[in-house]
């Protein structure tokens, strides 16, 4: 099969390693820079906006697709707008929270609904469209496959609601960092042995 038909991987779709690393820069720029100037979010936003602008930069150069570049961009953007507008240096992590409730609820939404966005997501990368969905010891896999991912989301929200809300400022960033690659890496992982 030739590299211009080859389906992509789950890692690669989902940015590899390497989309982890670039995704979890910004976060740390931002604790670095509120750190560093004495608690000033003005600071640690320029900085998280400043290393996204430049790492966008980067994965252009490097030939990656233009909207996805544009969507990290928009929300680290996003993410210390809304930190400046509130004046909590926490609330830089407040859409990660969100994202992160935001997706464990259509995970086991699309579980309940017998198509387990795990099956979705294989099924095109495999070209299997949905014809998985006939065969139910595969709609059974994927399903239980996809709680996987469901407590994937679910623990990021634990963890970073609590943090957020404490204002635990360099605790979200670290758990931001931990709790990309790693945890990511750890579910295709087991979804794979489910």
């Amino acid at each position: 099969m030739s590299a211009a038909v080859r389906p992509e991987s789950l890692a690669t779709v989902l940015g590899g390693r390497r989309g982890a690393l670039d995704a979890s820069i910004p976060p740390v720029a931002f604790v670095l820079g509120w750190l560093v100037s004495g608690n000033s979010i003005g600071w640690g936003a320029a900085a998280a906006i400043t290393v996204a602008v430049l790492l966008g930069v980067v994965r252009l150069v490097r030939g990656q697709r233009v909207a996805a570049v544009v969507v990290s961009l928009t929300a680290v953007v996003a993410a210390a707008l809304i930190a400046l507008y509130t004046g909590r240096a926490q609330d830089f992590f407040l859409l990660q929270v969100l994202a992160n409730i935001a997706s464990a609820l259509t995970w086991a939404a699309s579980i309940l609904i017998r198509w387990p966005l795990l099956g979705v997501v294989v099924g095109t990368l495999l070209g299997q469209k949905t014809r998985w969905r006939r065969d139910p010891a595969l709609l059974r896999a994927y399903s239980l496959a996809s709680w996987v991912w469901v407590a994937q989301y679910v623990i990021r929200v634990v963890v970073f609601g609590v943090l957020w809300w404490g204002g635990y400022v360099v605790a979200l960033g670290v758990a931001r960092t931990v709790l990309s690659w790693p945890l990511v890496a750890t579910v295709i992982a087991v979804s794979g042995w489910v």
